[in-house]
């Protein structure tokens, strides 16, 4: 075998060795729905149904980037759909909770929709193809390494609301929520993506049947919100992926030319909670920037 073969393989281990988090609770509408628990689930004979898709990990792993052009990208290592969807309207909220992130890990908050046509249960995931709905990315760039959509998110409570297109059509769809951590992604497989895919049932809404791309062509390791060093006074960020869906409901924050501005809005809204005061953005502008 091959030296950079076996280099593959190590860092491959590394990576789904990794604990960040997983998305452990989904809100919509006042209900409540469990996550893929992927420190419990994996190997127990008893797995509820779920609303979220299933993952091989056994622990809180990221995908890296010489996977990016392969099926784990799409919802996570050897996902598999959900039995269940939860049901919104269309223009509604979906929250997500994860059970824990960490402030070094900053990087953009991503949210796709892949419409199922069928039931979402047994769709081949091979054949999703999806738009972005959301997205968020650095919103002040006065201090490096800049205060980061993630940053938002724990401010939270671990939490992120995504909404949910008004003008989309009725029916069953895959959300992928996603999280990209960039404090190593200065080098080459350093970015670390974590995904999870949750279904979804829109009712209501309009006609529309936004164009989206299979997963696997979201990014490419050397695009530049990918390759990129956050601690080298970034004053510029470009969120990767396709284009914003310019739908109904779905508004952009943290563009590739963030102002500097000490009231950031995001188009997928953080819910309000309590949290340490050093999660906070104001506590961050106090903080000495640590790598």
């Amino acid at each position: 075998m091959s030296l950079s073969k076996v280099a593959c393989l190590i860092l491959g281990t590394a990576g789904l060795a990794a604990a960040h988090g997983h998305i452990d609770r989904i809100d919509i509408d006042g209900k409540s729905y469990g996550g893929y628990l992927v420190d419990q689930y994996p190997g127990q004979p008893n797995v509820p149904e779920l609303i979220a898709w299933s993952t091989a990990a056994t622990q809180d792993a990221y995908v890296q980037t010489f996977d990016y052009s392969q099926p784990n990208v799409i919802c996570h290592e050897d996902a598999k759909p959900g039995a269940l969807a939860g049901e919104v309207a269309a223009g509604g909220k979906v929250t997500l909770h994860w059970s824990r992130w960490f402030d070094d890990h900053r990087g953009p908050v991503i949210s796709y929709l892949a419409n199922c046509n069928g039931s979402c249960a047994s769709v081949d995931k091979m054949k999703l193809e999806f738009f972005k709905i959301a997205e968020a990315g650095l919103l002040d760039n006065s201090k490096s390494p800049g205060w980061w959509a993630s940053g938002e998110l724990m401010a939270a409570n671990n939490t992120w609301t995504v909404n949910i297109p008004s003008d989309i059509a009725a029916g069953n769809y895959v959300l992928r929520h996603e999280i990209i951590a960039l404090h190593n992604a200065m080098s080459d497989n350093g970015a670390q993506a974590y995904m999870q895919c949750v279904n979804l049932k829109v009712t209501g809404g309009g006609t529309a049947t936004p164009k989206g791309i299979p997963a696997t062509q979201f990014y490419k390791p050397t695009d530049p919100g990918i390759l990129v060093n956050i601690f080298n006074n970034l004053r510029t960020y470009v969120i990767p992926g396709p284009a914003l869906y310019n739908g109904r409901g779905a508004t952009p924050t943290g563009t590739s030319s963030p102002a500097v501005s000490s009231t950031p809005a995001v188009s997928s809204t953080p819910a309000v909670s309590s949290t340490p005061a050093w999660t906070t953005r104001a506590a961050w502008t106090t903080r000495a920037a640590a790598p």
